[in-house]
């Protein structure tokens, strides 16, 4: 039962088809319950996405965090280690080594039903099948080289270590795996994300918003084409996942509707899968959420964030409004996820706690665009984009006062040049709209940003230490017990 779950966990499949999850070669390969109808592919691909997240992971190795002090907040791993930038030698919730086994679980299943479609000859019929399970593939495949391989840097040969590309279902006891390169990964990335996505067309899902439906795959695409630096392709993935690539009424109402709704109702509605703006929900085991864990951690979202930068001023003149809340002294939230907590034994209220995590939302393609228009030099163009993300998040918008122009963007970041002044401009507005949702850590792999950190002693003083771009541990380490496959650990 331990063997695979000591390196790389490639479950065989889901709680929905079998009686219980079972890891992937606890039992011999031809005594596993057989997916031989499309109804069965169709089922299995429910647990093609990783059912972890990497919230605590990128939040708490990223500059949305602060060391409150002594006193403030719990000290439990893994956040300890994580604001120092350390390993991680815990595996359970919250840890690289769960999203880790989390990605694989995911690429297994997502093999198996393309190997059931290929056996049975289901042809045209699975053909969406198909197309799910290749994006999902690609789409776990380019977390773990994002997480566990160094960034890719556009023009570079990228040829340090990237993660191992699990293209078929395992067959035997103690396979052998290797690492390839960041650039072969991002090949096979690109294959599989390019083959599955014209297959997705036409497709129909009794609940879409999770499943890779054609405007997820295009939003996928749009993040994936972001980092590898193809500007046309991210404007054309992001044209593409809205109607007529028109983002006015799909972006999240943070200025209308959403300032109507309670707290608690707020959590709700902003992870619901009727709204246009959820392109992609993802059902995950999480704690994440809990005021006990992620919100009153000593190194998490403090004041000093809150106040400076989340209700700070932007470009624009102006502060985006929010529904940032307090825990307690020093510890706050955005309030954006909300925990559902399924009972397994109601009467001894035992259960496991989950976060409906929006994996993809259509802000994230204005903004992809947005940031594309600018790397080609059409500024009026992203300009245009970054006043439609404006005009959702500031209070009673006005379009003269608050509108962003670049004598604006280059006065705020005392900048000359208008290319930097906008990039820096998207890369603000970024941070600040996704606050607590895993989204910064992205943006500062690929523009190479370092990332500070506060520490204050028992006294009181405060020092600090920086994360450089060119540091080995900006890659999280991958799991020891993978090297049992012959997977080498990133060097630190």
């Amino acid at each position: 039962m331990k063997r695979l779950n000591k390196y790389i966990l490639l479950l065989i499949g889901t709680a929905v088809l079998f009686t219980s999850c079972k890891k992937y070669l606890d039992q011999s390969p031809d005594m596993r319950a057989e997916i031989n109808t499309i109804d069965k592919v169709a089922q299995l691909l429910v647990s093609a996405y990783p059912k972890n997240n990497y919230l605590a992971m990128a939040e708490t190795y990223s500059d949305n965090v602060v060391d409150k002090g002594f006193g403030v907040g719990h000290i439990n791993e893994p956040f300890v280690s994580l604001y120092n930038w350390q390993d991680i030698v815990e595996t359970g919730n919250n840890t690289p080594t769960q999203y880790w086994n989390a990605c694989y679980a995911a690429i297994s299943n997502a093999n198996q039903a393309l190997e059931a479609i290929e056996k049975h000859k289901f042809g045209n019929e699975a053909r969406i099948y198909k197309g799910e399970a290749l994006v999902a593939r690609a789409y776990s495949h380019f977390m773990l080289v994002t997480f566990f391989a160094k960034e890719y840097t556009i023009g570079s040969a990228n040829d340090s270590p990237g993660i191992p590309y699990v293209l078929a279902p395992e067959t035997t006891t103690l396979p052998q795996y290797e690492r390839g390169t960041v650039a072969t990964v991002y090949a096979q990335i690109e294959k599989d994300l390019e083959e599955g996505l014209p297959l997705l067309e036409g497709g129909t899902w009794k609940v879409p918003k999770y499943h890779f439906t054609p405007a997820a795959a295009h939003a996928f695409a749009s993040r994936f084409y972001l980092f590898k630096g193809n500007w046309d392709k991210v404007i054309q993935h992001s044209n593409l996942m809205v109607p007529n690539g028109s983002y006015e009424g799909n972006l999240r109402p943070w200025n209308t509707t959403l300032t109507n709704y309670t707290s608690a109702e707020f959590q709700t509605e902003v992870t619901k899968a009727d709204k246009s703006y959820n392109v992609l929900l993802g059902e995950t085991y999480s704690t994440y959420q809990r005021s006990s864990v992620g919100g009153t951690t000593r190194y998490g979202f403090g004041t000093s964030v809150f106040q400076n930068l989340y209700n700070g001023l932007t470009v624009t003149g102006a502060r985006f409004y929010n529904k940032g809340l307090r825990w307690s002294d020093n510890n706050y939230t955005t309030y954006v996820f909300k925990e559902y907590f399924h009972y397994t034994n109601v009467a001894a209220g035992i259960g496991l706690p989950y976060l409906m995590q929006p994996m993809f939302i259509t802000d994230e393609g204005l903004m992809n665009r947005a940031e594309a228009y600018t790397q080609q030099g059409q500024f009026d163009l992203a300009l245009a984009d970054l006043n439609t993300f404006a005009s959702v998040r500031i209070t009673g918008y006005n379009p003269t006062t608050h509108a962003v122009t670049l004598a604006k963007a280059k006065a705020f970041f005392n900048v000359a040049d208008d290319k930097d002044a906008l990039i820096k401009t998207v890369l603000q507005f970024k941070q600040i709209g996704w606050m607590c949702e895993g989204m910064r850590w992205f943006d500062i792999l690929r523009h190479h940003l370092p990332v500070k950190h506060n520490q204050l002693s028992v006294t009181g003083v405060e020092t600090f230490v920086t994360l450089e771009p060119n540091d080995n541990r900006r890659m999280f380490q991958i799991p020891k017990e993978a090297q049992i496959a012959g997977v080498a650990l990133n060097p630190r």
